[in-house]
Formats: structure tokens, C-alpha cells, sequence
């Protein structure tokens, strides 16, 4: 069993800068690949970026150029630096990890808010 611990979310003006975390514990099993998707009151979840086992990313449209992620092995932890926010970018933010033995997990959230 996998336990994912988001962080880093919060309150930040349009234009500002945030890093969110996602801690991995509770398991000898390694992260393979990871991804962080996020969930806009009234909207559908949806994926922001993703990272694979080789560090090879993808970002959804909306994050390209601006939010950045990344992964410490080391520390089983994968980040999403998130520059130039908007208020469109409030939501809650989801950390999901595939590991070595493809089992997925996914983390509770952290709530990004962008003000205006």
C-alpha cells in the first residue's frame, strides 16, 4: 500500500507562482510513472501533466509553458511548479502514481486557489 501526501497548494494572485508537492510513502514499491490531474467545481477532472519512468512529460494544452513537472526518485516525490496562474487554474489538485509492480494510487488533493 501506497500513501500520497499532496501539498504545496493555496492562495496565490493571478500572475503568481505555486509547487506542489506529492509524497510517497509506505511501500518499498517505486513510482513508474506519475501524473497530477485537477477537478474545478463543476467541471470534470482532467490531467495536467504527466511523467514516466524515463522523465518523459506531457502537459494538457492549458499547462504547456507554464507548469512544470517533475520527479525526485530519491525522495519518491513528484512536483508541479505551476507559474503565471490564472483564476481559470483554481481547483483541486490530484496526484496519481503508478508503481513498479502497476498499482495506482492516488493522493486526497490539495486546493489551489487563483485570485483575480
Amino acid at each position: 500500500q501506497v500513501q500520497l501526501v499532496e501539498s504545496g497548494g493555496g492562495l496565490v494572485q493571478a500572475g503568481g507562482s505555486l509547487r506542489l508537492s506529492c509524497a510517497a510513502s509506505g511501500s518499498s514499491s517505486s513510482i513508474n510513472a506519475a501524473a497530477w490531474y485537477r477537478r474545478a467545481p463543476g467541471k470534470q477532472r482532467e490531467l495536467v501533466a504527466g511523467i514516466r519512468s524515463d522523465g518523459s512529460t506531457n502537459y494538457a494544452d492549458f499547462a504547456k509553458g507554464r507548469f512544470t513537472i517533475s520527479r525526485d526518485n530519491a525522495k519518491n516525490t513528484v512536483y508541479l511548479q505551476m507559474n503565471s496562474l490564472k483564476p481559470e487554474d483554481t481547483a483541486s489538485y490530484y496526484c496519481t502514481v503508478r508503481t513498479n509492480v502497476g498499482l495506482n494510487y492516488w493522493g486526497r488533493g490539495t486546493q489551489v486557489t487563483v485570485s483575480s
